[in-house]
């Protein structure tokens, strides 16, 4: 299983802040991004921004990276400072 985490106000707008998925159905990250856009209309829209950041085991990464069993995938909005 791959444990699917939802950063700031991507976890608002979903209603969910994680949730496990099975690494067989998702070998990389742009599968499971493609998954996830599938549960719906609200899902396809917040999940296909530009900006969206993805991590894989607390390290920035980006959508080719393969994924296996108990990974950790985090989704989030840029991070900005002040």
């Amino acid at each position: 299983m791959i444990k699917v985490l939802f950063f700031a106000q991507l976890r608002d707008q979903l209603g969910v802040s994680e949730l496990s998925v099975s690494s067989d159905e998702n070998p990389n990250v742009q599968v499971l991004l493609n998954n996830l856009k599938n549960k719906d209309e609200q899902w396809e829209k917040l999940l296909s921004r530009a900006t969206l950041m993805v991590a894989v085991n607390q390290t920035i990464s980006n959508k080719t990276a393969t994924l296996s069993s108990g990974d950790e995938v985090a989704f989030f909005p840029p991070v900005t400072g002040g």
